[in-house]
């Protein structure tokens, strides 16, 4: 199966512990994702350019979309399942993942589960931050497993490469990393499996018309 990992942030180094803490947690995501043997693919906001005003990929008309947008769009949908991480910024998810998730529609990410990771240099480790990422991604189709990855002080549990530094405690944390990405893949193989046997698209089309669409039934 193919999952992305988004990483959600754009500075290019974490004072007073550079370079950059969450790309620690996403290598470690995928070193642990990779021992379920699944295809993985780390997305860099540092490494797309996105409009300084606001458009997403679903606002232009088809086939004039950005290059790097529309091939970010692509993967999204041919993505079995998702790994999201994020800081926490004022008890929220990062600033960075949400303006990146929202250039999309939720049509892309619909039908397939994800896995919340969040990390701190301090001791909650980005968990509530985590709470209101189930509401974000719930909105935006892929639900979140129940099993969440939360790191605190970051910096001394992960190495550069996304190696545990203390190996005394190494198997405690595969085994918290296994049980999110366990049910991971396993939702993500069951949720393709029935997309293969019944089109969700079909029985329950997106909204593509107005928003108006998403409206309760108003009586009179």
């Amino acid at each position: 199966m193919k999952f992305l990992i988004f990483l959600g942030t754009v500075r290019d180094s974490t004072p007073p512990n550079p370079p950059r803490l969450g790309l620690r947690v996403a290598k470690a995501c995928a070193l642990h994702i990779h021992q379920g043997d699944h295809a993985v693919e780390l997305i860099d906001p540092l490494d797309l350019v996105l409009e300084p005003i606001f458009k997403p990929h679903f606002a232009y008309v088809q086939g004039k979309a950005p290059a790097q947008l529309q091939s970010l769009a692509d993967k999204i949908k041919a993505a079995d399942g998702y790994v999201m991480v994020s800081p926490e910024y004022n008890h929220s998810m990062s600033p960075a993942l949400a303006h990146l998730l929202n250039h999309f529609g939720s049509s892309l990410f619909s039908y397939k589960p994800s896995a919340i990771v969040t990390y701190s240099a301090g001791q909650w480790g980005g968990a509530r931050a985590a709470v209101g990422m189930r509401t974000f991604l719930s909105e935006l189709g892929c639900l979140p497993v129940s099993a969440m990855v939360q790191i605190p002080k970051v910096h001394e549990v992960l190495s550069e490469e996304g190696n545990f530094l203390n190996s005394t405690h190494a198997a405690e944390w595969v085994n918290y990393f296994g049980r999110a990405f366990t049910q991971l893949a396993w939702w993500a193989s069951a949720a393709k499996n029935q997309r293969q046997e019944v089109d969700p698209h079909k029985l329950v089309p997106a909204f593509k018309r107005d928003p108006s669409q998403r409206n309760s039934p108003v009586g009179y």
